[in-house]
């Protein structure tokens, strides 16, 4: 725009006023993609202290039913060593019957978990917490009771060679990761644009349609969780999706008096791909 303009006409400040009233244009903020990297920098788990205390777990499910009629694997992880289960499972298994095959598997041999990292809800993970914890280490890493001396020490020097080599492997990796990422941050009581569909093959609207919304809203942030995520004020329309996003989804909504914002134009599935 800046120049087609200058060919014809000049004033002062023209560049930045120009670009500022590009920078309002509410179609422009809601259908045009960004061309800059990423936003978020990378935030790594911390360094655990001990093994078989924080793990991760994920289902794999939809295989070929085995003799006893099972279709899926649950994959328990040690977050610290790496060391893996694998678990055969039904996919119409209740979370007391999941509760129970982890005791019977997981806890008879290591003990009882801190933490879990899954995409499972709250009811899931309920089910796993126990008021004991592991004879290895009973409360807290300083506090372990020594049964067998030499198994003890052998073991927490390994850890130490593990907790050392990950620390390693997290650096590198953030500093690949951050090299390709931008930093922003947001305020309490800022509005902001909410990307749609940020998986790749998911039809916005009409395929064909250029001017096809890649975000929607404005929504205020009323909370801030964490460095890279933000909880937003969603309307009713868009009670199933849970309210907090990491900043790479968000896109800051720059005001002007002219903009009229319609209600919420579409109704959105919980991957937030439209109807």
């Amino acid at each position: 725009m800046y120049r087609t303009l200058k060919e014809y006409y000049w004033w002062p400040n023209m560049k930045r006023e120009i670009a500022a009233f590009v920078s309002k244009c509410l179609v422009c903020q809601q259908v045009k993609a960004e061309r800059q990297k990423p936003s978020g920098l990378l935030q790594p788990l911390p360094i655990l202290e001990w093994k078989w205390e924080h793990l991760t777990m994920d289902f794999i499910y939809k295989l070929p039913h085995t003799q006893d009629g099972n279709d899926g694997i649950w994959v328990i992880v040690d977050r610290l060593t790496k060391s893996a289960h694998f678990l055969a499972v039904k996919e119409t298994f209740s979370m007391e019957k999941l509760a129970k095959l982890y005791v019977d598997e997981i806890v008879k041999l290591h003990g009882v978990l801190e933490s879990i990292v899954s995409d499972r809800d709250a009811r899931f993970t309920s089910k796993f917490w126990r008021k004991c914890r592991t004879p290895l280490c009973w409360d807290e890493v300083a506090e372990r009771q020594l049964i067998g001396p030499e198994i003890i020490e052998i073991t927490t020097d390994k850890i130490k060679v593990i907790r050392k080599r990950l620390k390693t492997a997290q650096n590198r990796q953030k500093s690949y990761t951050d090299n390709r990422r931008k930093h922003l941050e947001f305020q309490v009581g800022d509005w902001v644009f909410l990307k749609l569909s940020p998986w790749k093959g998911v039809v916005r609207f009409d395929k064909h349609e250029k001017l096809s919304q890649r975000y929607i809203g404005p929504y205020e942030i009323v909370e801030q969780i964490g460095l890279v995520a933000y909880r937003l004020a969603l309307p009713p329309q868009l009670s199933r999706l849970h309210d907090v996003f990491h900043v790479s989804m968000l896109r800051k909504y720059i005001a002007d008096a002219s903009h009229v914002l319609p209600s919420q134009p579409i109704k959105l599935r919980e991957d937030l791909s439209n109807e």
